[in-house]
Order: structure tokens, then sequence, then C-alpha cells
């Protein structure tokens, strides 16, 4: 994670990166109130031990990414099973140009899938298409750095035009 300046009232730059991937590529100017809250509240999530395994048995984390992706054609079911598993869900449009899931094991360790799916995007970048990118990394560690980007959001700074 970086944060950069300010870029104008409320925003600033936040470059966020998984499994050697820059996921803020599309958009790496966050509306500071709105994505802070969403940040903090992701790391209380997974301090209180929210979280689940990968949800068909057998599967490698990118193969449910895939799973999840597709559906099952029974359109409630699949966006319930998508939003049980979603990271980065309620962050904004700084995320949204990645699908990511994110699993936890029973020992507390996560597995996050991310996937770039934007047209321009693979356009611009062809040996994403298709591709599932993964980080493993333990629940405290990911709620730590969470809480660090938080309290970073949270500085003194001042933005410009802010009295």
């Amino acid at each position: 994670m970086e944060i950069g300046g300010w870029a104008g009232p409320a925003l600033r730059r936040v470059d966020l990166w998984a499994a050697g991937q820059w996921l803020t590529c599309d958009d790496n100017t966050a509306f500071v109130p709105q994505f802070r809250r969403s940040v903090a509240n992701t790391a209380a999530w997974l301090r209180a031990g929210h979280g689940a395994p990968v949800p068909f048995a057998g599967l490698s984390a990118p193969s449910a990414h895939r799973r999840l992706v597709a559906g099952t054609g029974h359109e409630d079911d699949d966006d319930a099973l998508r939003r049980r598993f979603r990271f980065f869900g309620d962050w904004g449009p700084t995320t949204d140009n990645v699908e990511a899931f994110l699993f936890r094991d029973s020992e507390g360790r996560l597995e996050v899938t991310c996937q770039f799916w934007r047209e321009e995007h693979l356009r611009t970048h062809p040996a994403h298409v298709g591709r599932i990118f993964a980080v493993e990394i333990p629940a405290p560690e990911l709620a730590s750095l969470l809480e660090d980007l938080a309290a970073v959001l949270d500085g003194d700074d001042e933005p410009p035009g802010r009295t």
C-alpha cells in the first residue's frame, strides 16, 4: 500500500498491490471519508474472525474464484454466494476494476484472489486475460495492514482547500 498526496478536497492517491499486481491501476484516487471507513470496517471484520473456507470442496482458491464468477445459473443464489466471499466489495471505484474474493482457512490464514475484468484494462494488458492472481496472508497481518492504511488516511495532513 502506498498513500500519496491530496488530489483535491477529500481525494487522495491510494495505490494497492497484491500478488505482484498494481490493483488500483485504473483509478487510484480515493474519496477518503468513504474509502477510510470501508478499509476500517474490513479490518474490524477480519479481527472478528469473519471469512469462510473455499466454498467448493476440493477446489483451490483460484478455481473457486472462477466458479464464483461463472455462477450456476441461479442468479439470486450466485449473487448471495459471491457477496459472502467478495473482498473490496464496498471500497468504491478505487477497487471496482478488480473482482476479488477472500477465503479463510481453519487456522486463520487468508487467501485473496483477484481478477481484472474491465475490457480496456484487458486490451492494454493481454497477459491478464483470464488470469487469477492469488496471495496468502495471515488474517492478523492483513487486518494490521488495513488498520495502518486507515490510520494514515486519518492523518493530520490537510487536503487542499480545507480550512
